[in-house]
Parts: C-alpha cells; structure tokens; sequence
C-alpha cells in the first residue's frame, strides 16, 4: 500500500490488526501555488519555462494553428533571450534563483511556522509553470498521508488565465491516481476586509519612508486581453473592487488611487487603462510626484521588480516627472502572512478542528 492508501485504511477499519504495517497518521495538505519560474537566465531554461507558459491555453486562447507557429517559429526563438536579460536584472544572485520562488518558499515556511499548533496540516508549495512543479509537490503531501488537500491559488482577483489554470494543472494530475484525496481550492479573496486591510497598511507604512508625498498613487494590476473579459472573466470587476475598497480603507479622496493595467502581451487590446501610458500621462500634465503598488501580485517578481520599479519609473521620469516609487507586494511580511494565513484557517474549517 503507499501512503494514502494506508490512511484510508486506517481511517476505514479502525484500530489495525496485529502484524499491519505501521501506518502514518492521517494529515490535511496545504499547497500554495504561485504563476512559476525559469530555473535561469539563460536562453535554455527561459526558452524551457516560456515553452510550458506560452502553450497553456488557459494562458493564450487563440486556436492553436494559429498560434503555434508563431510561439515556435518566432517567440521562442527571440523572447528567451529578452526575458533572461530582463531577470539577470532582478536575479537573487544568493540563491541563484528569482525573487518569485524566494517569496513563495519563505510564505510557504512561514505558514507552516503558524500552523505548527495544527500537528496534522503539512505546508508545502510549488510553481504552475516551473518546478517545484505542482505534481511533484502534490505527491509529496500525499506521501506523508495527506488525504485532504487545499489548493491555494496565490491570486487574490480570479482569472481564468490564472486561478482556473492552477486548479486545471492540479485535477489534471489526480486523474493518475487510484486514491485520491479530498480536495477544496481557496476563492477569490479580492474583497476580503484582511487583504485590503494588509494593503493599506503596506501603502501607508511605506508612504511614511518618503521624502515626497505622492499626488497619485497607482495600484497596477496585471492586464488580460479585453476578449478575455467580454467571455466572462471576472478578472476586471475583482480589481476595481479590490481598488474601492483599498480607496475607502485609506480615506483618501476619489481620483488619488487609480487603477490601470500592465503587462500586456501581443496585438489584442487589453484592460485598459495602461500603466506606462497612464504614468506618461500624468507626468506629461505636470504631476511630479507618484507611487505604485501591484494589489494583484502577492509576492515581488519581474512583474513588479523589472517592469514597475524599473521601466515604468524610467518612463515616469523621462516624461517629466521627478519623484517615483514603488511599493512592495506584501510577499511574506507579517500583514501578508496575516491574509495567507486567514485564508486557509477559513478554507480548514470542518477539517481542522
């Protein structure tokens, strides 16, 4: 018998009988699953992870005669090396590793810290695009006799593109197995009064650091391709809600948040409006002063590290404006271990008593 099947057992017939191989104690997994990560700068590895990242139809929805020539006669042969250049720069040299996997791993360890009290939940995580990939990861929670597992998409606002290919990837790789184990996957937690609470206090711990107290402050969200939302994808709705709550939590008056879009990929229009153009703008129209947060993203990435602190402030500045600065993601402090932690402790309920 292998791990889960032992459990099972145990839990099915009570006490073993004499001579039964010793059985591991029944526990809950929890998963945490961040977007992914290249193993390196390289051109081999980034073409590998943007490979898996690319092909994901969750991820590109065009039909895929049209779209595979293009991904394999062009955008794996050029964007690899681009993306390597690009996190070369934001690269934890320490670890040999990106900043994502960093934050992932230390959110990971942290929460097993809090649930060490709860002796029968293990804490793991993994990459759905990357490794530690989340079958490798899901096997081995099953292999310590996890036989309840709670998939944590780390995605406060759902998309399809996101949250559903997390779930996607994980239900994929039960359908190999004999035992299963019981499964529930955490919601959308856009508006939950712990998230938009951590946010506030981040923007306003480091608002409290500057020199300079911006006139805007932009919450950027990554974009999806407006088709995306015209299907039915939420995605829009979650980030404007995640903004007007963030707006009335902070008191601040209508117009100094806005919400824009980054991260657009290809010749689709996408949620609008953009990040870069919204900031040339308002340099353009005299504002010398503005900070930017990322709500969308829990941990720092190219995303936030490269694109936000990096080109948009280089844009910010060449249009005109003086003072710019970005504002972490929550990653693992201890108000975005709060909301991680809040999140599964509710997810648990029935099963953890």
């Amino acid at each position: 018998m292998n791990a889960l099947t032992k459990t099972v057992a145990e839990r099915s017939v009570g006490p073993l009988p004499a001579g039964h191989p010793p059985v591991k104690k029944p526990r809950i997994g929890v998963l945490l699953v961040n977007l992914g990560t290249p193993d390196g700068t390289d051109f081999k590895p980034m073409r590998r992870y943007l490979k898996e990242f690319l092909s994901d139809k969750r991820v590109i929805e065009w039909p895929r005669a049209a779209w595979y020539p293009i991904l394999y006669g062009i955008v794996l042969n050029t964007r690899p090396k681009k993306s390597g250049a690009a996190y070369a720069q934001i690269w934890n040299k320490e670890r040999n590793e990106s900043p994502l996997r960093t934050f992932t791993r230390a959110q990971g360890e942290k929460l097993a810290i809090r649930m060490a009290g709860q002796g029968e939940v293990a804490v793991d995580w993994a990459m759905r695009y990357g490794t530690p990939s989340i079958a490798e990861r899901t096997d081995a929670l099953m292999a310590q006799g996890c036989d309840r597992i709670l998939v944590y998409p780390l995605y406060p606002q759902y998309s399809a593109s996101t949250t559903a290919t997390v779930n996607d990837k994980f239900f994929e790789h039960m359908l190999g197995k004999r035992w299963m184990p019981a499964v529930r996957t955490v919601p959308a937690y856009h508006d939950e009064p712990v998230y938009i609470d951590a946010l506030a206090r981040s923007i306003e711990t480091h608002l409290a650091t500057l020199d300079f107290e911006p006139e805007r402050v932009l919450a950027s969200y990554h974009g999806i391709p407006q088709s995306y939302f015209r299907k039915g994808d939420p995605y829009h709705c979650h980030c404007q809600k995640t903004s007007r709550l963030l707006e009335e939590r902070l008191g601040w008056p209508k117009g100094r948040l806005m919400t824009t879009f980054q991260s657009r990929f290809g010749p689709e229009e996408w949620l609008q409006p953009y990040t870069d153009k919204t900031v040339e703008a308002l340099a353009k129209e005299g504002v010398k002063s503005i900070a930017v947060l990322n709500p969308g993203f829990v941990s720092d990435c190219l995303e936030t590290l490269e694109e936000i602190a990096g080109e948009v402030g280089e844009i910010f500045h060449h249009a005109g404006g003086v003072n710019f600065s970005h504002i972490p993601c929550l990653n693992d402090s201890e108000p975005g271990m709060d909301v991680i932690e809040a999140m599964v402790r509710r997810e648990l309920k029935g099963w953890l008593d």
